[in-house]
C-alpha cells in the first residue's frame, strides 16, 4: 500500500526546502528561458510554481491515483500554457523534471533512513517506484498539453499572417485590390480564396485587381486555385483583372489548360488601376 501519513506530513514540511535547493542548483546558464531570466518577478513566480508542485505532489502518498492526478491537472494547464515555459525549449522543462523527480527519491531514502527498520525494502520499493511513475505521468500529459497550446498558438498566428498579407484594399467606384506576395503554397491558396470572397462581399466589390507581381514562385495546385478564386468571385457578380503575371506564372496556368478569354488581363497594376479613371 502506497499511503503514508508519516511521509506526507515528512515531505509536506520540506516542500520550500526543496524549492529552493531546486532553485540554487538550478543551471541559469541556459542560453533562453524562464531558467536563466534575472526578473526578480519571474524568479518569484517560477519559485511559487515549483513550491505549487511540490504541494500537489506530497498528496500521491495519501490519495489514489485517480483523485490525485484529478487535482494536479490545473498546475499542468498552467504551466503547459504559461509564456515563460512557452519561450523555454521543453527539454530544459524536462530535465527540471527529472532532477525534481530525484529530489524526492532523496528524501524517500533519507525519511526511511531516519526510521530504520520500521519499513520494509518492499514498500520502500513501492514508493520509489509510484514517485518515478508518476513523474512519467505528469511530464507526458504536460508535453501533450505544451504541444497542443503551442500549436493552436501557431496556428493563430498563422491564420493572422495570411490575413494580413492577403488584404483585400478598398479603391473607388466599388473597386478594390488583392496584392500577393511571397510564396503561395495549397493552405494559403484556400486560404485566400475563403477570406477574398468574404471580404468582397461585405465591401460590396464589383471590380477586384490581383496583382500577382509579388508572387515569385506558384505550383499547378495554387495556379488552379488562384483561377478558381476568379471563376467563383464572376458567380458572385465580381470581374476580376489580373495583373504583374510572371512568365512561369502563365506558363504554368497554360500548361494547366487555363483559358485566359474571360479573364482581364493587364501587364501591370499602374495600368490595371488607370483603367478605373
Amino acid at each position: 500500500m502506497h499511503r503514508n501519513e508519516d511521509l506526507h506530513e515528512y515531505l509536506v514540511d520540506k516542500t520550500w526546502q526543496l524549492t529552493e535547493d531546486w532553485y540554487a542548483s538550478l543551471d541559469k546558464s541556459d542560453p533562453k528561458g524562464v531558467y536563466s531570466s534575472t526578473n526578480p518577478n519571474v524568479i518569484r513566480t517560477i519559485k511559487q510554481q515549483n513550491h505549487d508542485f511540490h504541494e500537489h505532489f506530497c498528496k500521491i502518498f495519501i490519495m489514489d491515483e485517480d483523485q490525485f492526478f484529478h487535482e494536479f491537472e490545473q498546475w499542468i494547464l498552467s504551466i503547459a500554457q504559461d509564456e515563460e515555459h512557452l519561450s523555454t525549449p521543453v527539454h530544459f522543462i524536462l530535465r527540471e523534471f527529472f532532477n525534481t523527480q530525484e529530489q524526492y527519491l532523496d528524501l524517500v531514502g533519507k525519511f526511511t533512513g531516519e526510521n530504520e527498520g520500521k519499513y520494509t525494502q518492499e514498500q520502500i520499493n513501492t514508493w520509489n517506484r509510484l514517485i518515478i511513475k508518476a513523474f512519467s505521468k505528469v511530464m507526458t500529459w504536460f508535453t501533450q498539453e505544451n504541444h497542443k497550446f503551442s500549436e493552436a498558438r501557431l496556428k493563430a498566428s498563422q491564420e493572422m499572417i495570411n490575413e494580413l498579407s492577403s488584404p483585400v484594399i478598398s479603391l473607388n467606384n466599388n473597386a478594390a485590390l488583392l496584392p500577393l506576395v511571397g510564396d503561395i503554397d495549397t493552405a494559403r491558396a484556400k486560404f485566400i480564396l475563403e477570406h477574398t470572397l468574404l471580404e468582397c462581399n461585405e465591401k460590396k466589390v464589383n471590380h477586384l485587381f490581383i496583382d500577382l507581381s509579388g508572387v515569385v514562385m506558384i505550383d499547378t495546385m495554387v495556379a488552379h486555385q488562384i483561377f478558381q478564386l476568379i471563376e467563383t468571385l464572376t458567380l458572385i457578380g465580381v470581374k476580376s483583372t489580373l495583373s504583374g503575371i510572371r512568365p512561369e506564372i502563365a506558363q504554368t496556368a497554360v500548361q494547366l489548360g487555363i483559358s485566359f478569354d474571360r479573364i482581364s488581363v493587364t501587364s501591370t497594376l499602374e495600368r490595371a488601376i488607370n483603367s478605373l479613371k
